[in-house]
């Protein structure tokens, strides 16, 4: 079996320098951004639980993927071009297993964890999930091992796509370079990615490439008119690294449970995007960007906003209308 270091291991001290550098930076009003000692402190226990979990259940992510190896088409070589195509591949899966993260509320339970700060820098991509490979991490890498990449060579690649992503958890870094904007994740794409203002949620689901927003319908430009507000839609309030981590479950279990004996109610709970309801009643993210068109129908058409028409006359009966959805309002 081929030996790869741990990206995420080998890079640890240098996210921990960074941390301590704009933490100090931000303190003294020389770096952008804002830091809140029981918020970081819990990212950082968040990051810590996530290594520890990761560690602990390596060996079953490993030998779930060699089970595929078996049937591997055939034995893709360690080189350089085979680690650019992997890399390119991987950052393509891994935007749609992002996309669905969000889209899907059984996923959505993992995910929340990473979104639950409502302060936005380094220490926030440290806020990871203690979950570990059995959300469907280990299928979504199976058809790389089948075509023929080793599991130790997607670790490996993966590890250095999660590095790369701990940069532009920022607020200190306004915009890049237009040519680099165009092509890469940045701060600035990634900023509109956790924030709740009503134009920028769900959008700029990429890793790396923000090529694949652009591709696919789900890039929204970070306004200066429109700075984001960070958090989930329904904030966790809490700093327990426990409750952080699995109050999302918690919930739809709870919904669930109200549900009474409907397994068929309770697959559609978990298929769904978050904030849908088996009355109707649904609280997503185009009825959330509805209700904030019917307040403020002139956004119609702008960035995050394109929806195809808006009906003025509903917001006396929707039940979304008196939201009070507002781009300087958290929710």
């Amino acid at each position: 079996m081929p030996d790869f270091p741990s990206p995420t291991t080998l890079f640890a001290p240098i996210f921990v320098l960074f941390v301590v550098i704009e933490w100090i930076a931000v303190k003294q009003g020389k770096a952008a951004g804002k830091y809140e000692a029981k918020d970081a402190i819990t990212s950082m226990t968040m990051g810590l639980g996530n290594v520890v979990v990761n560690t602990l259940s390596g060996v079953v992510s490993l030998w779930a993927l060699m089970l595929f190896w078996k049937f591997r088409v055939t034995d893709i070589p360690f080189t350089w071009w085979s680690f650019a195509v992997l890399f390119v591949l991987f950052d393509f899966l891994y935007y749609w297993k992002h996309r669905f993260y969000h889209r899907m509320r059984i996923w959505w339970t993992e995910h929340v964890v990473h979104h639950s700060s409502k302060e936005y820098n380094l220490t926030t991509a440290l806020r990871q999930p203690w979950t570990g490979p059995f959300m469907g991490h280990i299928f979504l890498a199976a058809p790389f091992v089948i075509a023929g990449f080793h599991p130790a060579f997607i670790f490996f690649v993966g590890g250095i796509n999660l590095v790369y992503q701990f940069w532009i958890h920022t607020e200190a870094i306004d915009k890049m370079p237009k040519w680099f904007e165009a092509i890469f994740n940045t701060p600035s794409h990634h900023r509109v990615h956790h924030a709740t203002n009503p134009r920028y949620l769900d959008s700029n689901y990429a890793g790396v490439f923000i090529i694949w927003d652009r591709m696919f319908g789900s890039f929204v430009p970070e306004l200066d008119s429109d700075r984001p507000i960070y958090g989930i839609v329904k904030p966790v309030d809490s700093y327990n690294p426990i409750i952080v981590a699995y109050h999302e479950a918690a919930a739809l279990i709870k919904d669930c449970a109200g549900d009474g004996l409907r397994p068929d109610i309770w697959l559609r709970r978990m298929i769904n995007q978050p904030g849908w309801s088996p009355n109707g009643k649904h609280m997503r993210t185009p009825e959330l960007k509805m209700a904030y068109l019917n307040k403020y129908p002139g956004e119609a058409g702008q960035p995050g906003l394109k929806l195809a028409k808006v009906d003025k006359n509903s917001q006396r009966n929707s039940p979304h209308a008196s939201l009070p959805l507002r781009e300087d309002t958290p929710r």
